[in-house]
């Protein structure tokens, strides 16, 4: 039972508290790139999501094999070639995707999410959680992604994965499908994860063990010396 709890606590910490994008800022070239449409988030999500937890999944099995000296080469290794499948897939089934995500399906291979997820958890965790971390992350990426392209092509097009919404109602501003109105849209999602997160509540709310600084905390310190 407590096993379970911790996987499930593994994969949600990647939707709202731990969010790839909206709470580590990672991943956001690629964000605000291709989030001009519905259609390509869920593309670019998913392509993330297989990537994450693939490789995910081998780095953790390989942890102890790979040397530490040449530990990055060899998560980028592994990880180029899950990116190259998916690359190979998504041209020969979808090229109206592959022509719409460009240069940023390539990059997933130096996308920070998941560098970051190979170096602080899969090569440090069992295969099972490393694999419920992947796909945590990847769900929370895919979702940032999405909400995005549904505001920005909601209001730049008037249409909702290429479906008109809002035809006859008001006209499209063109602003958010360009760089301004996506940076605006996401700050607006960064200001909700926080509202939503831990963060902003006091601290005798969230607790000292919660901090990130509470080794280092004075006040701490002084309370164990009885001071």
């Amino acid at each position: 039972m407590e096993e379970k709890r911790s996987l499930l606590k593994e994969f949600t910490k990647g939707i709202i508290i731990e969010n790839p994008v909206l709470r580590l800022m990672l991943g956001c070239c690629a964000t605000l790139a291709v989030t001009t449409a519905a259609s390509n988030a869920i593309g670019m999500g998913a392509a993330t999501t297989f990537v994450l937890v693939c490789s995910n999944a081998v780095i953790s099995l390989l942890r102890n094999v790979i040397p530490n000296k040449v530990r990055i080469p060899a998560f980028i290794t592994v990880i180029a070639g899950f990116v190259t499948i998916v690359q190979m897939f998504i041209k020969a089934f979808s090229p109206a995707l592959d022509t719409a995500l460009g240069v940023f399906l390539p990059l997933i291979v130096v996308n920070c999410i998941i560098l970051g997820r190979a170096e602080m958890f899969a090569s440090k965790n069992k295969i099972l959680p490393s694999i419920i971390d992947g796909l945590g992350m990847g769900v929370g990426f895919t979702a940032a992604m999405l909400c995005m392209g549904i505001i920005r092509e909601l209001l730049g097009a008037g249409t909702v994965f290429g479906l008109p919404i809002l035809s006859g109602f008001m006209e499209p501003i063109i602003i958010f499908l360009l760089p301004p109105g996506g940076f605006f849209v996401f700050g607006m999602l960064i200001a909700l994860a926080g509202k939503l997160s831990a963060e902003g509540k006091a601290p005798e709310t969230m607790g000292c063990s919660h901090c990130p600084l509470a080794a280092s905390c004075s006040k701490i310190n002084e309370k164990k010396e009885g001071k």
